[in-house]
């Protein structure tokens, strides 16, 4: 199942039920009277938050919702029954917004719930219009319209620990080693369209997609991968040591890797005006990945010191060494529990 993180919908809250024109007729009481009853109110639309990454793929063929009608009003005086409520079911990270009003919610914990659409009255049955001078009314009142818009909805994960770096830098392979998920992996960039998630003892680390320069302006996969991070606590940042032939020498290749990634954070920052909420902002932990493709030891030391003038955490890991893996699973655990994220 293809993963999902934004949607259009056309929504509806329920209409309401008529009133009804109806007379007592009772033995002994030969002129009863009106006794038509209202209409119930039409079902109110909500949207629900859901610990489902994927419940918007529900949604993905289906474009229309309502809520239930209220029910028309009975004789004897007997009211219609309200109409069901509709709840659409979104991820806990979603952000809502009302395309004809531009009103927006934000999803931020399980079970809560927003209401978006208030269902219609329902209307008078011929009872309400009894009086003095009338006392056989014969009028009543249709159900008004439920609330109805066009809404947009689009998906900010949450994640303890967010994968990022170029393409191929290595992210999706390191999220299948530290968490046995099964994402998709490739010898060619932008292998990973969609974020992946993985868990990590507990805490959620999110493999996103890789970016390139210029993805603040939507270049690549834009502003869909940085969109992803905004609400990721912590952020581990690959880059490999393929970037290493790249450069002028040495680990010039690996510093203009990481800061063509750093550049985009920035710059998504500046645009949005987050400040010190901004992505460039947030705890970083630099990966020196694919060691495997270095030959020298020292190589590999000396990158390891120009990156700690960068960033104080830095770790170096090859996929094909199972112990190489196991010490930074070690690392990510100790760092995740000593900041409680």
């Amino acid at each position: 199942m293809a993963f999902i993180d934004e949607i259009k919908i056309h929504a509806e809250a329920g209409r309401g039920g008529d009133g009804v024109v109806r007379w007592r007729h009772e033995k002994f009481i030969p002129r009863g009277g009106p006794a038509g009853g209202d209409g119930g109110r039409g079902g109110d639309f909500y949207a629900k938050a859901v610990l489902d990454i994927n419940a918007l793929a529900r949604y993905h063929a289906k474009k229309e919702f309502s809520a239930e009608r209220g029910e028309d009003g009975h004789g004897k005086s007997l009211h219609g029954k309200k109409g069901d409520d509709f709840f659409l079911e979104l991820p806990v990270g979603s952000v809502i917004t009302n395309l004809d009003t531009e009103e927006k919610w934000q999803l931020l914990n399980e079970g809560e719930t927003v209401m978006l659409l208030r269902g219609g009255y329902g209307g008078y049955g011929n009872e309400h219009f009894k009086s003095p001078s009338n006392t056989t009314p014969r009028e009543w009142n249709p159900g008004k319209e439920g609330e109805e818009g066009n809404f947009f909805i689009e998906l900010e994960l949450f994640a303890d620990l967010g994968l990022i770096g170029l393409p191929s830098a290595g992210k999706s392979s390191l999220l299948n080693a530290l968490t046995k998920s099964r994402a998709k992996v490739g010898d060619y960039d932008f292998t990973t369209l969609d974020p992946n998630l993985g868990d990590f003892y507990g805490y959620i680390i999110a493999d996103i997609p890789g970016l390139i320069e210029g993805a603040n302006e939507g270049k690549g996969l834009g502003v869909k991968f940085l969109r992803h991070i905004r609400r990721t606590k912590m952020l581990a940042h690959l880059v490999s040591f393929e970037n290493m032939a790249k450069g002028p020498g040495g680990a010039a290749g690996m510093i203009k890797a990481y800061e063509d990634v750093r550049g985009e954070l920035e710059k998504y920052d500046k645009k949005l005006g987050l400040g010190d909420d901004g992505l460039a902002k947030k705890r970083e932990l630099i990966i020196l990945s694919k060691t495997d493709t270095v030959k020298g030891e020292k190589e590999i030391k000396d990158a390891v010191k120009k990156f700690q003038k960068l960033c104080p955490d830095v770790f170096t890991v090859s996929l094909f060494d199972d112990e190489s893996v196991k010490q930074l699973s070690d690392k990510f655990s100790d760092i995740l529990k000593k900041a409680k994220v």
